[in-house]
């Protein structure tokens, strides 16, 4: 394997600390800045401060402070995609903007660690997938959903600041710098998906499909409904959005369906709903399953490497580690060919 990247570390948004904004202060900021009166709750965030603010008539939205480290240009990029998709795929469930009282999509807060943006966003009701049995006509539709915010972002001309994302799967060999942190027992199977992935760079590299993807369309980022735990009625957190090859998208939200007794099913009515509305090239179906171990194996490798790290944040971190792990078993010989046996319209793409 190539010499791992010396620049490989944690991003500094991710491991910044700053001091807490009190209730107090949110409730203050959201009425200077929007206008608006009501009461504010502590949400759980990995990079930033997020809090449901409920509006005194009740409506509710979504608070976020960003953390001092992060790049303006990161929060304006993602910003610029939730307008995109507004304006050329309304259909697509995501958060909107809300405007500030002096027109602008988010506001500059002063604080004792630096200045923090702001952003006050709608509230999507519903149920974290993650929340709800997992059945393939739910996979089908989050595969169609999938597809169809894809496509909405497909023309998102503008691109993310110049810099690697840690959870970018084309920057996948960074992390061989940090593999020495997995488990004894788990480290031989993720040193080789990155020997795997190193051997394939020139197919991935010919990859001719390329946008801007959601890049984390997990369990905890697609809201169902509760009455209907079928339908997607929500797509949150567009903090992790790239610009890299299409199939990347599949592949990272595909791994959310291998870790479970029905991963087979689930595989296949995912990739069924998501042929429905798009489709896969040979090649891209030819690195499918490399890319979703892949992305099993990233998720292996970062969780326990931070988790090291952060040993205080460590049960938030790991959250997943047990489903990727067991993900990357189920899937570890499956092949472009076991694939098409999994979905038979597969061929057809």
């Amino acid at each position: 394997m190539t010499e791992p990247s010396p620049t490989a570390e944690i991003p500094v948004s991710m491991s910044a600390t700053w001091s807490a904004t009190s209730l107090d202060e949110a409730e203050s900021a959201v009425a200077d800045v929007y206008g608006l009166a009501g009461a504010v709750k502590r949400l759980s965030s990995e990079r930033d401060e997020t809090f449901l603010f409920t509006r005194t008539d009740g409506t509710d939205f979504i608070l976020k402070i960003a953390n001092p480290a992060e790049d303006p240009a990161a929060l304006d990029f993602q910003d610029g995609a939730l307008l995109h998709l507004q304006a050329v795929a309304p259909s697509v469930p995501v958060p909107r903007l809300m405007r500030t009282r002096r027109g602008g999509w988010s506001h500059t807060l002063a604080s004792a660690d630096g200045p923090r943006i702001m952003r006050l966003l709608t509230f999507l009701p519903g149920e974290l997938q993650y929340r709800t049995p997992g059945t393939a006509a739910q996979s089908r539709n989050v595969g169609r959903a999938l597809a169809a915010l894809g496509l909405g972002l497909a023309n998102y001309e503008c691109r993310p600041p110049a810099g690697k994302l840690m959870w970018d799967i084309s920057h996948m060999l960074d992390l061989a710098a940090v593999v020495g942190h997995v488990a004894p027992e788990r480290r031989a199977q993720a040193e080789g998906v990155l020997q795997e992935f190193e051997r394939a760079l020139p197919a991935i590299a010919a990859l001719e499909r390329r946008q801007i993807i959601h890049n984390d369309f997990n369990p905890h980022n697609i809201l169902l409904d509760p009455a209907a735990p079928t339908t997607v009625v929500g797509i949150i957190d567009f903090g992790d959005m790239v610009h890299a090859a299409l199939i990347n998208d599949l592949a990272v939200a595909l791994s959310y369906h291998l870790g479970t007794d029905n991963w087979a099913a689930r595989t296949g009515a995912f990739l069924e709903g998501f042929l429905s509305a798009r489709a896969l090239e040979p090649a891209e179906i030819e690195l499918l399953p490399l890319l979703a171990r892949c992305r099993l194996a990233m998720s292996i490798i970062i969780a326990e490497w931070r988790s090291a790290v952060f040993p205080e944040n460590r049960d938030y971190i790991m959250r997943n580690h047990a489903t990727a792990w067991r993900g990357l078993q189920n899937i570890s010989d499956l092949t472009p060919a076991g694939l098409r046996r999994l979905v038979p319209n597969l061929s057809e793409a």
